[in-house]
């Protein structure tokens, strides 16, 4: 099985392709070992003791590493290993249920709310998945849009300047009823 790796604007992340599918649809991220309870695959790579976080995409595995372990050369060969066994056992990707964050929505904001959507799933979201990561609505309340930032996204460095610079300014240009996007 060959698994191309590839860099993320994210030192501290780098992105699996394993040349399948890997969850087929939304992205799923694994904030801490807790989490990765639900998975096979991500408890064996939290495992592995220097792994931070992980993030499934559509046809990708993120995985951050912690700043203070291992480096990229040292843990690279073993997330690997762990990604190599988990494919070729067949096993699946998720036994136990997931938990994800709520909405916190207006019902009288409706129209605006499936605007803003539209544009985060059409324009944003291909975007940053090209990066390993991504960017998941999670609420618009009285003209602010919050998003999480997950995968490759969380923590890097130009997260806050993607977020200002480009998701702001776009959904403002579109949605006049946007007047700021702040990460949860």
């Amino acid at each position: 099985m060959f698994i191309e790796t590839e860099q993320t604007p994210n030192p501290m992340t780098l992105m699996f392709r394993p040349g399948r599918t890997v969850t087929g649809g939304d992205g799923v991220d694994i904030a801490d070992a807790q989490a990765a309870e639900a998975s096979p695959l991500a408890s064996a790579l939290f495992a592995l003791g220097d792994v931070d976080r992980v993030f499934f995409g559509h046809d990708f595995v993120s995985v951050t590493r912690n700043p203070a372990g291992a480096d990229w050369p040292a843990l690279k060969p073993q997330i690997l290993g762990a990604l190599v066994d988990h494919f070729t056992s067949g096993a699946p990707l998720f036994t136990g249920e997931v938990t994800q964050a709520t909405l916190d929505d207006d019902p009288a904001d409706a129209e605006i709310v499936m605007q803003i959507r539209e544009l985060i799933e059409t324009r944003v979201r291909p975007q940053v998945a090209e990066d390993g990561g991504d960017i998941v609505y999670r609420g618009f309340r009285e003209g602010t849009v919050f998003l999480e930032m997950q995968g490759a996204c969380s923590g890097c460095p130009s997260s806050t300047m993607t977020l200002k610079m480009g998701i702001e300014s776009l959904l403002k240009y579109y949605v006049p009823e946007v007047t700021e996007v702040r990460a949860v």
